[in-house]
This record gives C-alpha cells, sequence and structure tokens, in this order.
C-alpha cells in the first residue's frame, strides 16, 4: 500500500532548509521554489547584528513591472520574495539605510503546455504593477501575469474554482483532492504566494466553484449533500467555522425554489439549480446565488433563509414564485442568461457576468451562439418596490467574439473601474460554439480578459485557453511585512464518514490472491485521513471493499459505474472513462472518520473474498 503525505505533511520537511542561522546580508541563504510549487518565489534568508528595516525590489522588464516592498524591523529575516520571471537570471535589489546589495536568482523555464498571453491592449500610464491572477477551466495552471503579459506566479500543484485574498492577505484556494466526480474538491487551502499551506479545511460535501468571507472570518461556502440519500448537486451552502471546522449553518436550495422549475437547456432533475456564485450583503443581511441552469440570481435571508427575491426571466415558473420575481424598468433592460460571478457593488448595485446562452427560456426562441454575445452587466435594484434596472454594461458590443457560454468573471475594483472576463470562448473553425469546451470538438478555446475604466479599454489580455477566474491583485500584501511564518499548517474540518454498506461478525472466509484478482489492476493509496482505491472492472460490477478489526468486518460498497452527476462542467480529473466501455477504472475513498486502529483489507468481488495482506491505519 502506497502513503501519501498531504501537502501540508509534506511542507514540513521543506522547511528544513529554511533558515536564516549564520547567514548575513552579504552572504544570505537563497531558497528558489521553496515549498516546491511555487517555482516563481524563494525566499531570502539572514542575521544582522542590529535590527534593520530590509526592502527588496524584484527588477521587472520596466518601471512599471518591477516589484518593491519594506519589512518590518528585527534582525532575523526570512524574506518572501515574489514575482520572479520564468527561464531568466532576476536581478533582485536588497537594502537598509544606505546599504545596497544586488542578489541573482536563476530560474527554470516554465512547462511546455503553458499558456502564452496577448495583450490586446495596454494604456500604462493607468495601470499599476498588480497582477492579473487565473485558475483554470480544467487543465492549466493557477497562475498570474503581468502589465505585458508575462508570467510572474504560478503553482504546479492543481487548484480550481475562485481565486481570492482574506481578510489576513492569504489566497484561499481548492484543494487538488477530488471527493465526488466530475469536479467536487475535498476543501480549501488557505495559502500564500510562496506555495505555503497555512490551513486546509474539509467538507462532508466538498467544495466548488465559489466562497464568501464573512467579516468574523467565517466561509460561506458552495458544496453539496452527499448523504447517500440526496441525488442533486450544487443546491447546498454550507457556513464553515474556519477555526473550529464545524459546519454552522446549513443552506438547502431545494426547501427555498422549486425543483422543477422551468430551467434553460442545461437544466437536469439532479443539477436543476447549478450554484455558480455566493455573495453576502452586509446591509441587507442576504446572500445573493447565482443558478446557472434556472437563468436565476436570488436572494435569501441570512438568519433564515427564506427566499427574499428572484433576478431573471420568470417564464416557466409556477404561479406561487412569480411575486418574488422583480419588475424590470427603464430602457434598454435585457435579462441575464447562464450567468456567473454574482456580486454586489459598495453603490449597491448588482453586478454579475451574462453569458447570454439562448436568451430565451422557449426552445423555438433560441439566438445562435454565432449570433449570441456575452456581457458585464449592473443591475440596480429597488428590494421595496421590487424592481429592476440595467444601468450599465459591456460585451454586447463585442459580438459573438466575446461570447462565452460557461464560467466567466466580473470584477468590481472601484466606480467606474471593472475587469469584465469572458472566460470560456469556445469556437469550432472560427464559429462559436454554444457548450463548454468538454462537451464539443472545438478546435479554438480563448479567454479574453478586458480591464475598463470609465468606459474605456485600458487593459486586455487573451489566453489560448479557457480560464474560470481572474482576480488583480498586488504581490504583496501587509501579512507580508513580518516576512515568511514557519510552522505546521493547521487542518480543520471533517471529510465526513463514508457509507457502510454492511457490518459483519467473525472470521473472513478469503482466498489468496490470484491471476483472476491480478487481471483488476488493484492499487490501495492511505492519505492522512481516507483510504483511496482504484482498479478495473467491468461495468456493473459487484465490488466492495472491506475493513476488518478483530471480529469486526465493514463492507464497503465500490461503485463501478462511470456515471458522474450530470454537472455542467467537464470531469477536471478523468478516470479514463467512457459510457462506450465496458472495462472501467474507477476511483473510490473511505474516509476516516468514524474508524480508529488498524484494519486488515480485504476486497470482495461478487462472493470472492481476497486477502489483500495489507493494514490501514486511521
Amino acid at each position: 500500500m502506497t502513503t501519501e503525505l498531504s501537502v501540508a505533511a509534506k511542507q514540513k520537511l521543506f522547511e528544513e532548509r529554511i533558515s536564516a542561522d549564520g547567514y548575513t546580508f552579504d552572504d544570505p541563504n537563497i531558497i528558489l521554489n521553496p515549498y516546491g510549487n511555487s517555482p516563481l518565489t524563494a525566499i531570502i534568508a539572514f542575521e544582522s547584528e542590529t535590527p534593520i528595516r530590509p526592502t527588496i525590489k524584484i527588477i521587472g522588464h520596466d518601471d512599471k513591472t518591477t516589484i518593491d516592498f519594506s519589512f518590518n524591523i528585527s534582525s532575523t529575516h526570512l524574506l518572501p520574495i515574489y514575482g520572479l520571471y520564468p527561464g531568466e537570471d532576476n536581478k533582485i535589489v536588497i537594502s537598509y539605510d544606505d546599504i545596497e546589495k544586488e542578489i541573482h536568482i536563476v530560474t527554470e523555464d516554465l512547462p511546455e503546455d503553458f499558456p502564452k498571453a496577448s495583450v490586446v491592449a495596454s494604456q500604462q500610464d493607468l495601470l499599476d504593477n498588480q497582477l492579473y491572477f487565473f485558475t483554470p477551466s480544467s487543465n492549466g495552471y493557477t497562475c498570474a501575469y503581468d502589465i505585458n503579459g508575462e508570467v510572474r506566479w504560478y503553482l504546479t500543484q492543481k487548484a480550481i474554482w475562485d481565486i481570492s485574498r482574506l481578510q489576513n492577505g492569504h489566497l484561499l484556494l481548492s484543494t487538488e483532492r477530488l471527493l465526488n466526480n466530475p469536479y467536487y474538491l475535498t476543501g480549501l487551502y488557505e495559502i500564500d504566494l510562496l506555495g505555503k499551506v497555512h490551513a486546509e479545511y474539509s467538507l462532508p460535501g466538498g467544495y466548488h466553484h465559489d466562497y464568501f468571507e464573512l467579516d468574523n472570518g467565517n466561509l460561506l461556502i458552495a458544496s453539496d449533500n452527499f448523504d447517500g440519500v440526496n441525488d442533486t448537486v450544487e443546491d447546498y451552502i454550507v457556513e464553515l467555522n474556519r477555526m473550529t471546522g464545524v459546519v454552522e449553518r446549513k443552506y438547502n436550495l431545494k426547501d427555498i425554489l422549486p425543483v422543477n422549475n422551468t430551467g434553460n437547456e442545461n437544466w437536469s432533475s439532479d443539477d436543476w439549480f447549478h450554484n455558480n456564485a455566493i455573495w453576502y450583503d452586509k446591509e441587507s443581511n442576504e446572500i445573493l446565488l447565482s443558478g446557472r441552469h434556472a437563468d436565476a440570481i436570488i436572494a435569501i435571508d441570512y438568519e433564515s433563509g427564506d427566499l427574499r427575491w428572484i433576478l431573471g426571466d420568470s417564464t416557466g415558473w409556477p404561479e406561487n414564485y412569480r411575486h418574488y420575481f422583480l419588475k424590470p424598468i427603464g430602457n434598454n433592460f435585457e435579462w441575464q442568461w447562464s450567468q456567473h460571478a454574482v456580486m454586489k457593488t459598495p453603490e449597491g448595485y448588482i453586478f454579475l457576468f451574462d453569458n447570454g446562452n439562448n436568451k430565451s427560456k422557449l426552445s423555438d426562441s433560441y439566438v445562435a451562439a454565432n449570433n449570441s454575445y456575452s456581457r458585464g452587466v449592473m443591475y440596480k435594484i429597488d428590494e421595496y418596490e421590487m424592481t429592476v434596472e440595467q444601468i450599465w454594461q459591456y460585451g454586447k458590443e463585442r459580438g459573438a467574439n466575446f461570447y462565452s457560454p460557461y464560467i466567466s468573471d466580473v470584477d468590481y475594483i472601484e466606480g467606474g473601474h471593472y475587469i469584465i472576463h469572458s472566460g470560456g470562448i469556445v469556437r469550432k473553425d472560427g464559429v462559436a460554439l454554444n457548450q463548454p469546451a468538454g462537451r464539443t470538438d472545438a478546435n479554438e478555446l480563448l479567454s479574453d480578459t478586458a480591464e475598463i475604466i470609465n468606459n474605456v479599454v485600458v487593459f486586455e489580455l487573451t489566453l489560448p485557453t479557457n480560464t474560470y477566474r481572474v482576480e488583480k491583485m498586488s504581490a504583496y500584501t501587509s501579512a507580508d511585512y513580518n516576512g515568511v511564518s514557519l510552522g505546521d499548517a493547521m487542518r480543520v474540518g471533517s471529510l465526513g464518514k463514508t457509507e457502510i454498506a454492511e457490518t459483519k461478525y467473525g472470521l473472513v472466509r478469503s482466498v489468496d490472491i490470484d491471476d483472476k484478482y491480478n487481471s483488476h489492476s488493484i492499487n490501495l493509496t492511505k492519505q492522512e485521513d481516507r483510504l483511496v482505491f482504484s482498479g478495473t472492472f467491468k461495468r456493473g460490477s459487484n465490488v466492495r471493499l472491506v475493513l476488518v478489526k478483530g471480529l469486526e468486518q465493514k463492507y464497503y460498497k465500490l461503485r463501478v459505474t462511470d456515471k458522474a452527476h450530470a454537472a455542467l462542467c467537464v470531469a477536471v480529473f478523468d478516470e479514463g472513462e467512457n459510457e462506450d466501455q465496458e472495462e472501467l477504472t474507477i476511483t473510490r475513498f473511505i474516509n476516516g472518520e468514524g474508524l480508529s486502529g488498524k484494519y486488515d483489507v480485504y476486497l470482495e468481488i461478487y462472493d470472492t473474498i481476497y486477502d489483500l495482506r495489507q493494514q490501514a491505519s486511521f
């Protein structure tokens, strides 16, 4: 059995080489890629005889791409270095008082499959040295580009969905560990740009698409309810206490909305709402959610979970829900369709990315993708009068060239200053398509990110791939003033108990491994909080994993099927299965919660139980 360390455990080994002991300003300890997953970062470590305030300057290719930062006074210095260029001899100037030293750090080239950016527009007099952080839609890299379109940061570990900065300056990203098909992850990492994990948050229903940090530090998280009974996905919100890992609130949208509303063409009985965004508005004490498959933004009361209003076309909804729909007023109003990334601006406007799919609930009125458009749009809502007015948009004028049938993002910088990110442009032979990349035979993928100030595009960057979200952020924050913080990662929360199909007592009647067993290519990996099983079987086979301690036998059913919950986007952790295959390679998980001690591991294939002669400790 293979033993696999968590990211948090691995970094203990990396930190053994991070030390300032015996190093000086003139001869510092330079550690490139200190945590093994962030190749364009480093640590410069040294001691000084007296307390000093060091300043670092990472020299860019011009003044606007040079990054500098001053640290707090200390005599022990572990200085994080962010924003190195790939494949270059990077020049860093470190100084204090009137003393200055030049340091060179050579980095490796980017991976061959790294997407190269193209800068379409750049009014650099209106821009600064902040970076544009992207997350991939499926395959790809979580990374950051500067205003010249050059890569200045990336992670080698898998991370998808949202990327945002917490109040403490750290980033919050998905884990790389799959919980359930097609793309539901175990939870979230609180991480810095060096790649150090400060905390790992696990949830029984995992994480997808989005989260929101409340003022008290708790997280509202788009999750799922995998309780063995629930048969729907992406309709469940939880509030997680980051200190205890306790889920303090749960919102089940099936208790709030009708599942059988008239959705769009991507609606299905199990992915009927497809929540892809969460935003909490403190002033109104309500949570905004984005139901892609219902073409609806909804607001629910934070305390009670009661529905307050719905933004969207009400066609086909039950009569008893019609009074929740906002009434459009004003000129040039258009509904949003299959939207993403809803938020509320400081002015109180609803801001979102309108993907614009079909532009109708009625199939005979659908607008073809090549005649459609996506846009960032702002609405002004009067909750008392239950009205909605469109007050701003960008993207309609770009036509099908800016059309993304899925994913995408908007960001608010300040009044009149926004980012509109059309991240899911999908084409075949130059013609726009109406489905995500994984559901088409597209031969061109693109993401197009436009930064707008007072209705003028001041920066635009395109990538030859689809990307989920973008966030404009500084490399350094106040969290970096004291330098690198060493120490163990906090691990909170739980993946929950894996359902036990049957419990028996007595001696196990088993056989030794034979050629028939070997044909299944069984592999077991023990992670810190679960056992990972993989193997190849005929579709629909009756397979169970058996954990035995003493006379107690716990049987876990391993479904041999390639049917994931019918979520919209492609599976980003491909098991290599498709509906035409008779032989399926599956990966399944047995969580450690509720298990304690050492268990002998057996495998039941139909009526034959094999003694694997392996033990798993929990």
